[in-house]
């Protein structure tokens, strides 16, 4: 778990957006560039060689 101090200071090292803990909690993402750093051994890896994809849920065509 990363602390509250620290999240309050991450930011996506390539738009630079506010962080979010990711929803399956092994990562951080960032909505800017939709991408999830990963979390090991209880550090972020905030490299964005590292990072992975983050999965968009699509609409149903007939949602508007």
């Amino acid at each position: 778990m990363i602390s509250q101090d620290l999240m309050k200071i991450l930011a996506c090292p390539l738009c630079k957006c506010k962080l979010a803990p990711a929803t399956a909690g092994d990562g951080l993402l960032c909505p800017g560039c939709a991408l999830i750093y990963p979390i090991r051994k209880g550090i972020p890896v905030m490299l964005p060689d590292e990072a992975l994809a983050a999965k968009r849920d699509k609409a149903p065509d007939n949602a508007r």
